[in-house]
């Protein structure tokens, strides 16, 4: 081996080692410290701001027990709107001009479009019953049915809206994909759930159980 040979060589000097070995200190440091998070968990809604996924899976069951608690059954709402619709609104309901009421309704699947049934009940021929089973999952009806998720606990209108879809995606997860929601046509269902005073004779229920016979 020639000087040529020895002078081409890199070196590695005193400094170079201290770098790299900071440099390596800093890598495992980093790994160290970091944190998986998974989508739509508490730490996600942290990170990224508002989780309509994560408000829904967290609120769904406080809902789905407080419309189940509170639920009338079919025949005696149906009769006590005929009577006084103030004030059987006031006396089930929550909400102010268009109230959510919450209801067990048992009867005959009819027919469906587009995810929404009629319900035919014996003795309540005179009030059409539909349940939506989805895909979609409209309205605000679960989000608004307890009567304390306000508006002033959001951001803006935005999030107060996209609470409302999260609460009806977890709704749909734990209630409704079990369910064949495609060929309910003929068979027997109870229903528990709620729906908004628009029309006395025509309710739109969101359903938070279903049982098929």
């Amino acid at each position: 081996m020639n000087a040529t040979d020895i002078s081409m060589k890199p070196r590695i000097g005193r400094r170079g080692v201290i770098v790299g070995a900071v440099a390596l200190c800093t890598l495992v440091a980093i790994g160290l410290d970091t944190t998986v998070v998974t989508i739509g968990s508490e730490q996600d809604t942290r990170v990224d701001g508002f989780s309509p996924d994560a408000y829904g899976t967290k609120e769904f069951p406080r809902i789905r027990d407080d419309v189940a608690k509170r639920a009338v059954d079919a025949k005696t709402l149906a009769a006590a709107l005929a009577e006084d619709k103030s004030a059987a609104a006031k006396k089930y309901g929550t909400g102010g001009a268009m109230p959510v009421l919450p209801v067990r309704v048992t009867g005959t699947v009819g027919e469906g479009k587009s995810g929404i049934y009629d319900i035919n009940v014996d003795g309540l021929d005179n009030v059409r019953i539909r349940v939506q089973t989805g895909p979609a999952i409209n309205g605000t009806d679960l989000r608004d049915a307890p009567g304390d998720i306000s508006f002033g606990a959001f951001k803006n209108q935005i999030e107060y809206q996209d609470a409302g879809a999260g609460v009806n995606r977890a709704m749909k997860a734990e209630v409704l994909d079990g369910i064949d929601t495609a060929n309910l046509t003929g068979k027997t269902v109870t229903v528990t759930g709620a729906f908004k005073l628009i029309n006395p004779k025509m309710w739109l229920i969101t359903p938070v159980e279903v049982k098929v016979q």
